[in-house]
């Protein structure tokens, strides 16, 4: 969250600039340049109705910086130019002296009766101890370097200008860099460009004026694209390169190569005088495979100075280039830097010397670091973007695989212009003005808002752009937030990235509270709980549920032991955590963890959810007891320690998720499935059968090392149910849990199936053929040990009928492996079981469990398995499974010739 004084620094400084100003006129003579704001520190002073920025300000060191739109301005605008000067001399300096170039003169002139001393200059070296100095940006000629010293110092300076005239006269010359103005103002991120300001009369308003068009980016970076893809026609990020993506969010900064679905591994910015580029792995540096592109980088950061390329030393970049450099520690009279993303070291003194002409190649990947720095913020802390953030540009987790890329066609640079900006710009358009996206801008809504959530990652208060976007996507949540339920589901795309953006902007607002009305229209009460908890994780990580919840939108605070802190426990918050795609009945992610480093934790969720604290792999704790000081209790059932009068009283709490757990099982569903719930125990007893079934067939000790999950969401990430923790099942299904009859009459095949994937090992799976398969061993034994219930009944797909049938249609198929899968290949399970009984395959897997050192490919699994089960039930069964196809090898065979062969067995007929 922003602190208050870096909130109210650059609000203090637009209303003491706009002071008494009610309106700024801008019609006349004058047609101004539209300005492009950069890195943090500047911010628009007036901004017309197309988002064109036509005045702004800015720090650069410890001075400022005011630059309007057209020289004319100074003498239009008395009032505007008394209020900057009074600013650009700084907080409590005394010093009246201003510095007037004498092209500006009518300047001075209506200084004559202000407090100000106005001396007029012919140029800057001519103005002695003034505090702030005031020109066009036509006559700053050779004086720039003193210039900007006079502002890195401390001075203040005040610059008009346009530069669309300039643009025009030298066609040939890059305006941002070239024109003079630019040459000074630039540096603080405030440049003149080519194109034409709307002139209009333009309220002032109370606080710096923001506007979703603002975000447009009208450079193409054509001529730059040209000159740096010279004689490259692909880039070679092979020998197992795997890069990082880059997010190019600067309004100077641009893709340079991309993936074909526009992902960016190679991007450049324009950042104060000078330029960056930055390829998200340093191996290609290393390599004579890119060393065109590097020559035309390396020429295009220098700025045909011709300067001293320094390499940072002992990374060995671009040794086999062919370039020419030399090994050093950065310098600042270096023309071009060469470096790595993973030093953190001389920050701020990379970023002046790129502000002030430098040129800057970086290199490398930030997934490795967000891999070992769990709980930390790539986006904020990696040494790499808090170089590159400022600039436009950052890099994310999230990887680019090894491959090679086409260069892109410098003339259709703009034919699409998927820059963050842009697309978020028409989508802010469609959402407040109601503008009709292209196809092409549909398809790449859920790119920005992967996009949306990383830039908010960054979590840059100090910066206009970042507070800019956010102000904007808080606007656009404002205007119509979409209120999803299994009855109101969201399938346009539109209200898709909504749904997404309403929790990452909440999370990262600085004015949450006044935001949850307009996302969430429920709020009830809350109130405390304790909770002790007693863990020991030898089944991996776990959820350790608490029995509360939190209302969406609610805040909360938790005392956390000692013990536990900073020993990678979570908090977690909601129990719905599959990620959705696709046409959604609820927002895409729901959930939140907080990692725990500190005992004291203040948590929230937008959407609210049931409470629990995730405990690592390999943690034993006992007797930890936390605090939750703001909660809602929800319908919680636990085994041997929830009385039925305690449920009774508890079935009716108020959270609208519920929680049932048992020995070995833990379901969660919506607490309307259990309301009129009276007997939790049946259901337990039901559940305790189940689970012990499941341990048994799998050789496994009854108490489960970890307890299985359920959880009934509105919608899940993929079919009718899938395995997992949790094993995720959809609503409508959530009722069958709790009624043990039907259970015992009508089965629970889907759900027996799914805890069978869980059950399922790759030493004795053969995927694909078995993945749908073996699961299902799961459902026909639990279904006829345990709930008593006939296989054929169990499921259609096990009557005597359809078995035969199966076998029939792939034996006719030629007994293809390629067609070996599902009820084909549980068939050939069940011929086994027919045969030797469930208690060969229990002896068969608890044998595997006592193995090590497995084959990795399906015919040395199948090989093993076939000796493994003929070896339990001593019998040589290498007949039997290459009747079904499978590539039994001699070497198997001979090892199972002093068994006697199954020779009867029921494939014998087919031949």
């Amino acid at each position: 969250m922003p602190t208050q004084a870096t909130k109210s620094k650059k609000e203090d400084a637009y209303m003491s600039l706009m002071r008494g100003l009610k309106e700024l006129d801008l019609h006349g003579p004058c047609v101004p340049s539209d300005l492009v704001l950069t890195g943090d520190h500047a911010f628009p002073l007036a901004m017309n109705s197309r988002g064109q920025v036509l005045m702004a300000a800015s720090l650069y060191g410890r001075g400022r910086i005011v630059v309007l739109g057209h020289e004319g301005y100074l003498t239009t605008f008395p009032a505007l130019v008394e209020n900057a000067l009074t600013w650009l001399r700084g907080d409590g300096s005394d010093n009246l002296s201003v510095g007037v170039h004498n092209k500006v003169k009518a300047v001075a002139d209506n200084l004559s009766k202000s407090s100000f001393q106005a001396k007029v200059v012919g140029a800057f070296g001519d103005s002695r101890d003034v505090g702030v100095y005031v020109t066009d940006a036509y006559s700053v000629g050779g004086e720039v370097k003193d210039l900007v010293a006079f502002l890195k110092a401390g001075g203040g300076i005040l610059i008009a200008g346009q530069a669309w005239n300039w643009a025009s006269t030298y066609p040939k010359e890059n305006t941002i860099l070239q024109f003079p103005g630019n040459k000074v103002c630039g540096v603080a991120g405030i440049y003149f460009t080519a194109h034409y300001g709307k002139v209009e009369i333009l309220p002032v308003y109370p606080q710096i004026p923001s506007s979703w068009m603002a975000l447009r980016v009208d450079e193409d970076f054509k001529d730059d694209l040209d000159f740096l893809l010279q004689g490259v026609s692909e880039f070679d990020l092979t020998d197992g390169i795997v890069a990082s993506e880059a997010l190019v969010h600067g309004p100077l900064a641009f893709p340079i190569g991309t993936t074909e679905d526009g992902r960016a591994f190679l991007a450049g910015t324009y950042y104060g005088q000078g330029r960056v580029i930055v390829i998200t792995h340093e191996y290609p540096l290393k390599t004579k495979k890119l060393a065109s592109f590097w020559n035309n980088a390396i020429n295009w950061l220098d700025q045909r100075r011709k300067g001293v390329i320094g390499v940072e030393p002992y990374n060995k970049l671009l040794s086999e280039s062919g370039l020419i450099f030399e090994e050093m520690e950065f310098r600042k009279d270096l023309s071009v830097f060469v470096c790595t993303v993973y030093k953190d070291h001389d920050v701020k003194e990379i970023q002046d010397f790129v502000a002030e002409g430098g040129g800057l190649l970086i290199a490398g990947h930030v997934w490795n670091w967000a891999y070992t720095n769990l709980g930390l913020n790539p986006m904020k802390d990696f040494s790499g973007n808090k170089i590159l953030n400022t600039m436009g540009l950052s890099l994310l987790p999230a990887t680019i695989g090894e491959g090679s890329y086409k260069a892109p066609v410098p003339t259709q640079a703009k034919k699409y212009n998927d820059h963050f900006r842009n697309l978020l710009c028409r989508f802010a358009g469609h959402v407040i003005q109601g503008e009709e996206l292209t196809e092409h801008e549909e398809k790449h809504l859920q790119k920005l808002g992967v996009d949306s959530t990383n830039f908010l990652n960054m979590k840059a208060y100090d910066s206009y752009f970042y507070t800019q976007v956010l102000s904007i996507l808080t606007d656009m949540l404002k205007s119509g937030f979409p209120q999803v339920s299994d009855k109101n589901p969201v399938k346009n795309p539109k209200d898709q990235l909504l749904l997404r953006l309403g929790t990452e902007v909440y999370d990262v607002s600085p004015h949450p509270d006044a935001l949850l009305p307009y996302l969430i229209k429920e709020n009830p009460f809350v109130k405390n709980q304790k909770i002790r908890i007693n863990v020991n994780t030898a089944g991996g990580h776990e959820w350790i549920s608490t029995g509360l919840y939190l209302f969406p939108g609610m805040k909360t605070e938790m005392i956390i032991p000692a013990n536990i802190v900073n020993q990678n426990w979570k908090i977690q918050i909601g129990c719905q955590t599959d990620y959705l795609k696709k046409k959604l009945k609820r927002a895409p992610c729901v959930h939140k963890q907080f990692l725990i480093t500190t005992e004291k934790m203040q948590v929230l969720n937008l959407w609210g959810g049931l409470i629990y604290l995730v405990a690592p792999p390999n943690t034993k704790v006992e007797g930890a007891e936390v605090i939750v000081q703001t909660a809602v209790r929800a319908p919680y059932y636990k085994s041997d320690e929830t009385t039925l009068a305690a449920w009774s009283l508890l079935r009716t709490a108020p959270s609208p998720w519920a929680e049932l757990e048992f020995d070995n099982i833990i379901l969660t569903v919506p607490s309307d499935v259990v309301r009129e719930l009276e007997r939790p125990d049946e259901v337990a007893a039901l559940w305790n059968d189940i689970m012990k079934g499941i341990a048994d067939l799998a050789a496994i000790p009854q108490k489960f090392a970890r307890k299985e999950r359920f959880v009934a969401d509105v919608q899940i990430s993929a079919g009718w149910m899938h395995s997992g923790y949790p094993i995720m099942i959809q609503t409508p299904s959530a009722a069958e849990l709790f009624r043990p009859y039907d259970a015992r009459t009508k089965g629970l095949w889907g759900e027996v199936h799914e805890m069978g994937h869980n059950q399922q090992r790759s030493c004795w799976e053969f995927r694909p053929h078995t993945t749908e398969a073996t699961c299902n061993l799961w459902s026909v034994y639990v279904h006829e040990e345990v709930l008593g219930l006939n296989r054929e009944k169990a499921h259609p797909s096990m009557t005597l009928a359809n078995r035969k049938k199966t076998v029939e249609e792939y034996v006719e198929g030629g007994k293809k492996l390629s067609s070996w899968n599902v009820w084909v290949a549980l068939e050939t399970y069940l011929q086994l079981q027919d045969k030797f009984g469930w208690d060969a395959f229990k002896k068969v897997f608890a044998a595997y469990h006592k193995m090590s050192n497995f084959p990795k490919d399906n015919d040395g699994k199948m090989n093993l398995y076939a000796e493994t089960f003929s070896q339990t039930v001593g019998m040589n069964l290498s007949g039997f499974f290459k009747a079904w196809g499978w590539p039994i090898e001699r070497a198997t065979e001979e090892k199972l010739y002093n068994l006697p062969p199954w020779t009867d067995h029921p494939m014998v007929q087919y031949g």
